[in-house]
């Protein structure tokens, strides 16, 4: 058996047998008189891996306990409302579609511009968070959903109150408007849910693009087009 030893002058380590277990002798490399330690007070040296892990004791087990992260998950009764939203939704657009003038199905698809911000929301917010952040959850969640889907809602209406009609029509002109509208609901992702501005950005596009998809079921090119 042998003991490391670990110089306090020049922190050169190496080991001794055991039966210098308590006794005195220089330092291989600066001569430096130490004296070497009871099997006991040995130094433990861990490794790389171990160290990562937190600060160890003599004994090398763990000074300080890691902190257990609460695992936190959406109720099954939210899912499923998203999920029969998902369904109906598209169902319900559909029936609109040929049953409903084209003014009252305007004015639907603003409602739904509005109510279906909260969803779409919180649904991405959990496809794309961070897994090694906390997540929000309850009342927290639900303020920076509100504040989050109420920048989302003002991204559609200056869409479809400040873009000309013919830039709506014309595809091309979307690299224009695309990046400038999903910076700021980027952004707004980022400022509310600490998601990475290109998460941000798929959280966003995740809002448009359903409600823009129902509103091209009931007929409606875009909205305010």
């Amino acid at each position: 058996m042998s003991i490391i030893v670990v110089c306090q002058n020049c922190l050169q380590r190496f080991k001794v047998s055991d039966k210098f277990a308590g006794k005195k002798g220089p330092c291989p490399k600066c001569k430096t008189i130490l004296r070497v330690p009871l099997k006991e007070e040995e130094v433990k040296v861990h490794s790389a891996e171990e160290t990562r892990q937190g600060p160890r004791g003599k004994s090398g087990e763990l000074v300080l306990k890691p902190v257990a992260r609460e695992k936190i998950q959406i109720g099954k009764g939210t899912w499923i409302v998203i999920g029969v939203g998902v369904v109906a939704l598209p169902l319900v657009a559909l029936i609109l579609r040929g049953n409903a003038s084209v003014e009252m199905r305007r004015v639907i698809a603003a409602a739904g511009v509005l109510l279906l911000a909260p969803p779409f929301v919180v649904s991405g917010y959990w496809f794309l968070k961070n897994d090694d952040l906390e997540p929000y959850h309850g009342r927290a969640l639900w303020i920076r959903a509100t504040i989050c889907s109420f920048i989302y809602v003002l991204c559609w209406l200056g869409y479809a109150t400040l873009v000309p009609p013919e830039w709506k029509n014309e595809f091309w002109k979307w690299a224009f408007l695309g990046p400038a509208f999903g910076a700021l609901g980027a952004t707004a992702a980022f400022a509310c849910f600490d998601l990475d501005l290109g998460s941000g950005f798929f959280h966003f596009t995740y809002y448009a693009g359903g409600t823009a998809l129902l509103g091209l079921l009931m007929g409606l090119p875009l909205l305010g087009a």
